[in-house]
């Protein structure tokens, strides 16, 4: 099977024995040489078995999956799927054997089951396999940085890297690909000898298996030796036991290896020795995308899509083929009619005549696509390859099949929350106010725990906190991550504790500990909780790092109100968050001090986190809550008017004083014309003002509409001496250039004009839209029908303004925001 065969080897259809495989006793095996993942060689396969009728069908895979061989015909079981082997007390060391529907070995254990023939796989067991595998690698390891190459002699030939090429370079192809499909793939099944190809492909790779070299000790030539040799004990054992005959289904490139005739001894005396450890293995999901190259996957095609067409489609595949892409087409909202899909047709015919070709194959038909369907774009035919060509088919398992614990009860869980893995990615969007949606935040929080990433949190459309937005894609590895993460615990809850238990107990920094209370209040982990919240309080404590506590508090905060909105009790991670808030306010004016520029930019990032999270933690149930956000604008008087403390952070002190109106705009611009005069240095004069208008706080807008502070900072800039100007441009362009593009034009319409024109269409009320000498209540009063409209209020009503109706409107759409509820 493609899981462990070499990239390109074995992915020939190889020989058989011919008439003497025909299943009479004593005859030869029947030796039917496959490609992995080929819909010519499984119709062959097909047409041969019911030729045949052997007594027994033996199939390249591990020996350990002989008893997962009848699920093969359980009805919830489709394919695409995989044998999975891991090693018991190491899960990661893994090894998938994919199987699609068009896979010669799929077709052939079909065939034995419908049958009642019995079917064996007789590849390497997986116990050696994932032994060879770590000692190869702990060898590489080893030797790595002691070689500096491959010597010219030591490269492998070409016809181990792809004996497809070699053939298809003899008969003259430069195409690989497209030779086998003209030799296998647009040839009928049981038109004429169906042991024809197999014999005449025998012979082909015999010829080129004559022209190997040996492979160097312990690289991959000689595993395939190892495996050879294993095989052929299987089959003559097997021809021992079975009378009526036995058929084989094999990558092609061992055919020869097992036609030659090996002594028992010697195949007996290259297995010995071998290393091996305890494996288990399960059938899981698999999909056409991991079956591709692009996927990474070694023995892979590059169109699955097209090969499962091509197997499932009975007559006229090309007509069916383009009629799926116009389909695809028609749903992305582009103009495709049955006229186009006709004239692709008659196109891609037309092609394989003028190529030579006995029928269209996946080339003329992607060319007739691009001209006729896409008006010669490459980009809808990119989301053809993407969508059809590749596509994302995911198979099923049923759920009898052997599996660990864990994943049995995340099985479990996903039927009871109709969350069905899926393998193109979609997003799902939560309500955490529904149940069965909080369940659902509450499984993808934990499995991120766990290290299996089904699902990835994006940035919600909706502001408030009850909702969640997921994008969600299966991958075939999630199921190795699962069975790594059974040593945590039988079921999703336990695992999840015990790891978040265990990662506290490692966490390097205390930012670390704080995120992971915080995933552990979103995963709703009441028993993790406490362990977690004790090592917070013991590192907490330890730590006198004021940028580190800064850092940890945001965190914390947030665990606090998404906490609440789940309705799990915060009062302990409540008492840690207002002490580590309180730590935060003795410290950070001493640690404000003598900081060069990029400290001091990092600092002033902290202020502005511990801001946001000091304003959420004041809504918060925190036992001191009635204090905190005074002692925090405490801290923000003396950090902007310490003259130790840079000018970034002192500019944002300011700036936040001003916004949360603890500062008159008049005391405002007297600490910017005391921080922008002449004894001032230019570089510190620049840094203040990037503190006070700059880094996304929405500067742009308060100097458009405060003339004052944009005339200081106008006269402070024509001001700056021509040597310190060069000096302090990079910081004020990088300030500026945040700004919206129309707040840059404003500004710069209102620079223009100069000081003295400003002033004067200030005064007089004129002159500039928006500005004037007071109030304008006609303005103000036109866009209260809007305001009644958004708070639902009839607009014609009249009531005075902050009545207790119009009090509780406000109320209501507070609420209402805070719940993400969308007007």
């Amino acid at each position: 099977m493609g899981g462990t065969d070499r990239p390109g080897a074995g992915r020939l259809s190889g020989a058989s024995g011919g008439p003497e495989g025909s299943g009479e006793p004593g005859s030869r095996p029947l030796l039917l040489g496959v490609r992995h993942h080929g819909p010519g060689s499984a119709r062959a396969v097909r047409a041969a078995l019911e030729a045949a009728r052997p007594g027994v069908v033996l199939v390249e895979g591990p020996p350990e999956a002989d008893v997962l061989i009848p699920l093969a015909a359980h009805e919830d079981m489709r394919p695409p799927v995989a044998l999975l082997a891991h090693a018991v007390d190491e899960p990661g060391r893994s090894a998938f054997w994919p199987l699609a529907e068009f896979s010669p070995e799929w077709v052939a254990l079909r065939w034995a089951l419908e049958h009642d023939v019995p079917a064996r796989f007789i590849d390497l067991p997986a116990a050696h396999t994932l032994a060879m595998r770590a000692a190869a690698e702990e060898a590489e390891r080893r030797a790595d940085g002691r070689n500096t190459g491959d010597s010219p002699g030591t490269a492998p030939p070409d016809v181990r890297g792809d004996p497809l090429a070699v053939l298809a370079a003899a008969a003259g192809h430069d195409d690989p690909e497209r030779w086998w499909e003209d030799v296998i793939e647009h040839r009928g099944a049981g038109q004429g000898d169906v042991f024809a190809p197999f014999t005449a492909l025998e012979e082909a790779m015999a010829a080129l298996r004559e022209t190997e070299a040996d492979g160097e000790e312990g690289g991959a030539y000689d595993r395939d030796h190892v495996r050879e040799a294993y095989m052929r004990l299987q089959v003559r054992a097997a021809r021992r036991e079975f009378a009526r005959g036995v058929a084989v289904v094999c990558g092609a490139w061992h055919v020869p290896a097992l036609r030659r005739k090996a002594g028992v001894a010697a195949d007996r005396a290259l297995l010995k020795g071998l290393p091996r450890t305890k494996v288990d293995m399960t059938w899981v999901p698999w999909t056409h995308r991991r079956l591709s190259r692009a996927g990474g996957y070694g023995a892979g095609i590059e169109s699955p899509g097209w090969y499962g067409h091509l197997f499932a489609a009975a007559d006229r595949p090309v007509e069916r083929w383009l009629t799926r892409v116009a389909g695809l087409l028609r749903a992305e909202d582009r103009a495709v009619s049955p006229a186009h899909v006709i004239e692709a047709a008659r196109l891609a015919g037309a092609l394989a005549v003028l190529r030579g070709r006995p029928l269209p194959g996946l080339s003329e038909t992607t060319d007739a696509v691009r001209a006729v369907l896409c008006d010669g774009s490459d980009v809808p035919l990119a989301l053809v390859r993407d969508r059809l060509v590749v596509g994302d088919v995911l198979g099923e398992v049923p759920t009898g099949a052997p599996a660990v614990p864990l994943q049995q009860d995340l099985t479990r869980t996903q039927r009871r929350l109709r969350l069905k893995p899926e393998a193109p990615e979609r997003e799902l969007e939560l309500d955490l106010r529904k149940e069965t949606d909080a369940a659902r935040s509450r499984l993808l929080h934990r499995l991120g725990l766990l290290g299996v990433g089904w699902g990835e949190p994006v940035a919600s459309r909706s502001t408030g906190t009850f909702r969640e937005t997921w994008r969600l894609r299966w991958e075939p590895e999630l199921s190795v991550r699962v069975a790594e993460a059974g040593v945590w615990g039988t079921t999703v809850l336990s695992a999840a504790t015990a790891r978040a238990e265990a990662d506290a107990l490692t966490a390097q920094g205390l930012a670390e500990v704080t995120a992971l209370a915080e995933r552990c209040l979103l995963a709703e982990l009441p028993d993790a909780l406490a362990p977690v919240m004790r090592v917070l309080a013991d590192r907490a404590a330890l730590d006198t790092d004021v940028g580190h506590l800064a850092e940890a508090l945001p965190a914390l905060v947030r665990a606090l109100r998404y906490g609440d909105v789940r309705g799990t009790d915060t009062g302990a991670l409540a008492e840690v968050a207002a002490g580590l808030a309180e730590r935060v306010f003795v410290g950070l004016p001493a640690a404000c001090a003598a900081l060069d520029t990029d400290a001091a930019e990092e600092m002033r990032r902290h202020v502005d986190a511990v801001h946001t999270a000091v304003g959420l933690l004041g809504d918060a149930p925190t036992p001191r809550d009635g204090d905190l956000r005074a002692r925090w604008r405490a801290v923000l008087r003396t950090l902007s008017a310490r003259d130790t403390v840079p000018g970034v952070v002192r500019g944002r002190a300011v700036r936040l004083l001003l916004d949360d109106g603890e500062l008159a705009p008049d005391e405002a611009g007297r600490l910017m014309g005391l921080a922008l005069s002449p004894g001032t240095a230019p570089a510190d004069a620049a840094a203040w003002i990037e503190g006070f208008v700059g880094g996304g706080s929405g500067g742009g807008m308060l100097l458009l509409h405060d003339e004052r502070l944009l005339a200081l900072i106008d006269a402070w800039l024509t001001g700056v001496p021509a040597d310190a100007f060069t000096n302090v441009l990079p910081l004020l362009r990088r300030t500026f250039s945040a700004y919206e593009p129309g707040v840059r034009r404003s500004l710069g319409e209102l620079v223009a004009r100069g000081p003295r024109a400003r002033g004067s269409a200030t005064a007089a009320g004129f002159g500039i839209p928006g500005f004037a000498a007071g109030l304008d209540t006609a303005r103000a009063d036109a866009v209260l029908p809007v305001v009644r409209l958004l708070l639902g209020r009839d607009p014609g009503d009249d009531e005075p303004a902050g009545d207790d109706d119009s009090v509780r409107h406000g109320e209501l759409a507070r609420d209402d925001d805070l719940a993400g509820v969308e007007t």
